[in-house]
């Protein structure tokens, strides 16, 4: 080699290695490493060839070819006879074909080359540091003959800068990745949709937002493993990449996923896409020999009339999601404006009662549950009270701040603690109160260690679990995906607490669930005790109601009882216990005290007069 040839060749080296520092992409290297190779072989047609992991050629540059033609031979197999590059290739070494017209190695391509007027081919395989063949280098020649030395050093050189070029590219897609898609889905991620968010707002084009959640993932991580969690989200993932190609799917992490519908720019649109996500995602997803359910839940916005910023755009989806999740789960709901405003409603309700909280203003209030042919009082039920300045207001009044699950589990937590301290308190004083009911909620089901922090509270307080009623909304029976609350429940049952079914009647439950909810004691919805004695259906589904329960076995316990009417409507239908205003309305520990006190005085003044006159 020349003096000046080994000049060329470095100033070829220096100019490529500053494009792949500069970040070139991989095509625009390619072009120039073949422009400099004929440059510096003026008699050769170049070409590079990518050769990906299925054993498929892809044209990476050959600016002195017909576009045809590198588009001809894309997707084209390596093999045994496949031309000098797919040979090449296959055999992982040069091969030189020096008449095309008469080698067997091109009978199958000879008359796509044939037109071009060459005659002679050359090949180098180029491979990655593992030894894997990625691409190929071929001179083309204008007549029949094999490479010079010169042009064999050209070649080396190209090579070997081409296998650089391909590994950095390589490796910045690799970091690409990595960065901006979900390894679990190859989905975009949080980070990628951000900016494909940002991408598609500042184009002020039409589209829309889904956001959606894959119903139920904690239940099928807690019960049956969380490789079987991982298998539902790949395959929601998968299952979202194939709606269609108007969809971009990105996982968010967790079970959140976010779709950017393109073009979308109606509520009804977006519906419709939502539909197609829907009958997509739904359906069974086997794991080890076992199959669970998959099934999603999703709010939308529409970009301009639902927001025209990311911030806007995305809290309007994630309201819509959430009015979703409350009121239509494994459905959709598209945003509407007054959602905004419950939104805003409850996230204020849910700053004031973890206030609450964190200052120990959640207090108990007791309402007596009474025997109704005696008067007697037979039982407790605890109701959260929040001190809110000089007033006490029910927790009820904080129902959608409910719906968080942390929150909802403290304020179980702090009722069971303070309920187990008052409960211990009676009794060192020998006060009679048989049982107390304290309400549980779908939250502390969801958190899976209820038994063990009853037993651990009441355990620390010394009271036996036989003094417990445990009082569970019949939607947290019935709103569940699987058995994970009637096995809970059962295991509470085990250790001797009584567990009611309250609010029965309000719509989620039918007399079917009685066969099956393991309880001790039915709870009639006030709604039914309100109408005794002015509305005869009502009168007739309670007594029919009654007798029911009695024949299964269970007890049954008449709410929100107000009149004396009322009570005598119970009595004649054969309901023995009953609570409501007409006994007393819920007070705090210290006059629960006192109420306790004195209904077992008026008892020992009756037993003292029943024994002088049997006497």
């Amino acid at each position: 080699m020349t003096g000046g040839e080994t000049e060329q060749l470095l100033r070829l080296q220096t100019e490529v290695l500053e494009a792949v520092a500069q970040g070139e992409a991989l095509p625009a290297i390619g072009r120039l490493l073949c422009q400099r190779a004929e440059e510096l072989a003026p008699e050769a047609v170049c070409s590079i060839l990518l050769v990906d992991e299925y054993g498929s050629v892809r044209a990476l540059a050959a600016p002195g070819l017909p576009k045809f033609y590198s588009a001809a031979i894309n997707g084209l197999k390596i093999g045994p006879q496949a031309g000098s590059c797919g040979t090449a290739a296959y055999r992982r070494e040069e091969v030189v074909v020096t008449d095309i017209a008469s080698d067997p190695l091109w009978d199958d391509f000879r008359a796509m080359i044939a037109p071009l007027g060459l005659k002679a081919c050359w090949s180098t395989p180029i491979k990655n540091p593992a030894g894997q063949v990625i691409a190929t280098f071929a001179f083309y020649f204008r007549s029949t003959r094999g490479p010079s030395a010169t042009e064999r050093n050209i070649v080396e050189t190209c090579a070997h800068l081409c296998a650089l070029a391909i590994e950095h590219e390589r490796i910045r897609d690799r970091n690409f990745r990595l960065a901006y898609y979900d390894v679990l889905t190859g989905l975009p991620n949080r980070g990628r949709y951000n900016e494909l968010l940002g991408e598609h707002i500042g184009m002020d084009q039409p589209f829309g937002l889904i956001l959606l959640d894959i119903d139920h993932l904690k239940s099928v991580n807690d019960t049956i493993g969380h490789a079987a969690g991982d298998r539902l989200i790949a395959t929601v993932g998968a299952r979202l990449s194939a709606v269609h190609p108007t969809l971009i799917p990105c996982r968010l992490g967790g079970d959140e996923f976010a779709i950017i519908a393109r073009g979308c720019s109606s509520h009804d649109m977006l519906e419709h896409w939502a539909s197609m996500v829907s009958d997509a995602t739904t359906g069974m997803v086997e794991m080890s020999g076992q199959s669970f359910e998959a099934h999603v839940t999703m709010g939308g916005a529409v970009f301009g009339m639902d927001g025209k910023d990311a911030d806007t755009l995305s809290q309007n989806a994630d309201f819509a999601l959430y009015h979703a999740k409350e009121a239509r789960r494994g459905g959709y709901m598209a945003f509407q404006a007054d959602l905004r405003t419950e939104m805003t409603h409850r996230i204020a309700q849910v700053r004031q009662l973890d206030q609450a909280l964190a200052e120990n203003r959640v207090e108990p209030y007791y309402q007596p549950i009474v025997n109704l042919e005696t008067n007697e009082i037979v039982g407790l039920e605890a109701l959260a009270r929040l001190r809110m300045g000089s007033e006490v207001v029910s927790v009820g009044e904080f129902q959608t701040a409910l719906t968080d699950p942390r929150l909802a589990c403290e304020l179980t937590g702090k009722m069971l603690e303070q309920v187990a301290q008052d409960m211990r308190g009676w009794l060192d004083a020998g006060i009679d109160f048989q049982h107390v009911g304290v309400n549980v909620t779908t939250g502390d089901f969801q958190r899976g260690d209820l038994a063990e922090r009853i037993i651990d509270i009441f355990g620390w307080a010394n009271v036996p679990l036989s003094h417990i009623v445990l009082e569970v909304n019949e939607a947290v029976f019935v709103g569940g995906s699987d058995r994970s609350v009637p096995h809970a429940v059962e295991a509470l049952r085990s250790r001797g607490i009584l567990v009611a079914l309250d609010d029965f009647g309000t719509g989620f439950a039918s007399l079917t669930h009685l066969l099956s909810f393991p309880v001790d004691i039915i709870k009639i919805d006030r709604s039914f005790v309100t109408k005794l004695g002015v509305d005869g259906p009502s009168e007739t589904v309670v007594s029919g109601l009654v007798d029911i329960v009695k024949k299964l076995g269970m007890r049954i316990v008449a709410e929100g009882v107000e009149y004396e009417e009322q009570a005598a409507a119970l009595r004649r239908f054969g309901c023995r216990l009953a609570q409501g205003y007409l006994y007393s309305k819920p007070v705090s520990a210290a006059q629960c005290t006192r109420l306790l006190e004195a209904h077992a005085q008026r008892r020992s003044i009756a037993a003292d007069g029943e024994n002088r006159r049997s006497a």
